[in-house]
């Protein structure tokens, strides 16, 4: 399409709002970029793009003027969809997008989306490795940290795509991906979305609007993904740790595969270099939806085999007489931390607490006493409520309160569990009351 000239809102400048403006700059079109935060919070990024011809409006008052006057509105990722001022435009006839469905417009090449509430950069990693190794020319981009507008000059036709997505980036999807990768998913950013239905409805869009011929991979140990399965027009392919029926499944502790028809054997679960039974459901999405693209099976075994993992996700740090340490900073949920309470058998001491997103951690309570944890350390906002579940649900081991910060708290753990134990940062919750993001968060404890 020619943006040459045409005048473009983009609405949000995070990352994807600073790519999506240096994308029209490029294609020559008159930019102005709309915040609610002031230059001094925003850095030099304003700067550099009002260099190139950006206009901004910025501060509390950003939206006060409307969007009238517009060719083309660009909505960034955590922009809500039913902002009043994008309704405004819509009902005058301007066009909105997101950068996620331009990109989705615009790209030739095939895309392989990846959504869950978690595991989504795991799986979208190791796909692209598998790719890698395969031989094929392949483009990792999304939610991972690598935005996506900025790379379609660079992605050819006989190219793949990797594309991490999220809720936000998934909400007004109008296409959706040759292979879409459904994982687990639970209720997540509820402090964002209205309810579980609309963080759900805005996960559906990765298969919604799936066309014959596509594929839609599935973890059928997971209801609302198996619901997923029932929403598109492609062929359905499931994945399970139990269903023996499943194209990808456990048998005996070896990881298989099933594609046309061929029963490939891509190898024992002990071989893993990443814990926790929870990344086999991770590994068998990604096996699957490479196979569906043409990788072979030694390419799948080299990928899965030589994967270490991604920071932050039951990372491990290192080993103390004896104790070892995972950072498992990435867990912003109840459930992905019990994921990671379920990877360890010995003594554990849990550093566990941060900001509120909404959840319930019942669930969380009745695994930390399920699993005899030796203890926890809580942290940030949240503990309270954490330490209210536990005890609600009859643990007995020692809770820790009170803490300076993450650098006490590691060491109260470590002070506290027993020998050939682990310590565990596996939050349950975002982090910003604390720290500026998980990752932060995560650098800290490995410190």
């Amino acid at each position: 399409m020619d943006y040459q000239n045409k005048r473009v809102a983009v609405i949000g400048f995070g990352v994807e709002g600073q790519d999506a403006a240096s994308f029209f700059l490029k294609k020559k079109a008159l930019v102005t970029c709309f915040d609610c935060k002031s230059t001094e919070e925003l850095g030099d990024t304003v700067l550099k793009l009002q260099a190139e011809g950006a206009k901004f409006i910025l501060g509390d008052d950003y939206l006060e003027q409307g969007l009238q006057g517009f060719d083309l509105i660009v909505r960034s990722p955590g922009v809500k969809p039913n902002l009043k001022e994008l309704q405004e435009a819509l009902e005058i006839g301007i066009s909105v997008t997101s950068p996620t469905d331009l990109f989705f417009d615009l790209c030739r090449a095939k895309i392989i989306g990846v959504t869950g509430t978690k595991g989504k950069g795991t799986t979208s990693t190791l796909i692209h490795k598998i790719l890698e190794a395969d031989g094929k020319k392949s483009h990792l981009v999304g939610n991972i940290g690598s935005p996506a507008l900025g790379r379609l000059d660079s992605i050819g036709k006989n190219d793949l795509v990797v594309y991490e997505l999220s809720s936000f980036q998934l909400q007004d999807l109008t296409k959706s991906p040759h292979v879409a990768v459904v994982l687990f998913i639970a209720a997540d950013h509820l402090d964002y979305h209205a309810s579980r239905e609309e963080y759900v409805e805005a996960k559906s869009q990765i298969v919604r609007h799936q066309k014959d011929g596509e594929f839609a991979v599935v973890n059928l140990d997971d209801e609302t993904s198996v619901g997923f399965a029932k929403l598109t027009k492609g062929n359905v392919v499931g994945f399970s740790r139990t269903n023996q029926k499943a194209s990808g499944r456990v048998e005996e502790g070896e990881l298989v595969i099933r594609v046309n028809g061929r029963r490939e054997v891509v190898g024992p679960t002990v071989r893993l270099k990443i814990v926790g039974q929870h990344n086999w459901d991770n590994i068998l999405a990604a096996s699957l939806a490479a196979k569906l693209v043409g990788a072979h099976l030694e390419a799948i075994r080299k990928g899965v085999f030589g994967f270490e993992g991604l920071e932050h996700r039951l990372e491990p740090c290192g080993e103390i007489a004896g104790i070892k340490f995972y950072n498992d900073s990435f867990s912003t949920t109840p459930e992905t931390a019990i994921a990671a309470i379920r990877s360890f058998e010995g003594p554990i001491m849990l550093i566990a607490g941060g900001s509120d997103k909404g959840a319930d951690f019942a669930q969380l309570g009745e695994e930390i006493t399920a699993a005899k944890l030796k203890g926890l350390v809580l942290i940030g906002q949240m503990g309270p409520k954490i330490k209210k579940a536990a005890l609600g649900a009859g643990f007995k081991g020692k809770i820790i309160e009170d803490v300076g910060g993450i650098f006490e708290a590691t060491q109260k753990a470590f002070l506290n569990v027993l020998p050939e134990g682990v310590v565990l940062l596996s939050p349950a919750c975002a982090s910003f009351d604390m720290f500026k993001n998980y990752k932060e968060r995560g650098r800290q404890f490995r410190v």
